[in-house]
């Protein structure tokens, strides 16, 4: 008897979120689809972060939890996440509450009805309150520079939420550790010739006092790995 892999991998990569994971992981046990495999890395935190995770975990057997011994970055984590994924697409969902876990159905319905092997979820599609002016627009010119540079109408390139197939996912040569993940995969998939379909979404952005973590040297990197892979062979 054959047995149908699960329709979604969530990929949760954790650094230093002790106020909010465990909130977050309630929501996405409860969103659907609700045979989805859910990854959880710990990426060496040092604030009980990994304690709150340990206890966590003991009673949801369901969730594969993972660690690194030490802080190695966000794309990194995403990399140790996707050696295990199972699902026929994987997401990234960061451990904050700024996005919602409710909405892996409307991006999966999209990727169903289109056809489409990447589907991005856009907070400007979806009218979402910027965090900060400068976030917003350092946003939107990352966004316009793969546009031009990549052949295609991104709104939102560093959105979190990138249901891609994890087929496809594993097959790239993802290289980047830090926050660089968001347009190294964006590159590499339009190179591969895959079409991005975007798809608005809500948002509720929290401060850097709240832990947000993104800086803007951040931003100059994204339009650097942009360039970088436009031109590399």
């Amino acid at each position: 008897m054959t047995v149908e892999p699960s329709p979604l991998t969530v990929a949760v990569p954790v650094y230093n979120e002790r106020a909010t994971v465990v909130q977050l992981l309630e929501r996405v046990l409860a969103a659907p689809p609700a045979d989805k495999q859910i990854i959880v890395v710990d990426d060496g935190s040092t604030d009980g972060t990994g304690e709150l995770l340990d206890a966590f975990v003991a009673g949801h057997p369901e969730i594969l939890f993972l660690r690194h011994e030490r802080n190695r970055g966000k794309g990194a984590a995403i990399h140790t996440a996707i050696a295990h994924a199972a699902g026929r697409f994987t997401i990234v969902q960061d451990a904050d509450l700024e996005y919602d876990p409710a909405e892996y159905a409307k991006l999966l319905a999209a990727a169903e009805r289109e056809g489409r092997r990447v589907v991005y979820g856009s907070r400007i599609l979806g009218h979402s309150r910027p965090s900060h002016w400068r976030y917003y627009l350092g946003g939107r010119l990352v966004s316009w520079v793969a546009s031009l540079l990549y052949w295609a109408r991104i709104t939102d390139e560093p959105t979190c939420y990138k249901l891609i197939e994890t087929d496809l996912l594993r097959s790239l040569p993802l290289r980047e550790e830090g926050f660089g993940f968001c347009p190294e995969v964006t590159a590499l998939v339009r190179k591969r010739g895959e079409r991005i379909l975007e798809i608005p979404i809500s948002y509720a952005p929290r401060r850097i006092s709240e832990g947000k973590k993104i800086r803007w040297h951040d931003g100059l990197e994204a339009l650097w790995i942009l360039l970088k892979h436009r031109f590399r062979r």
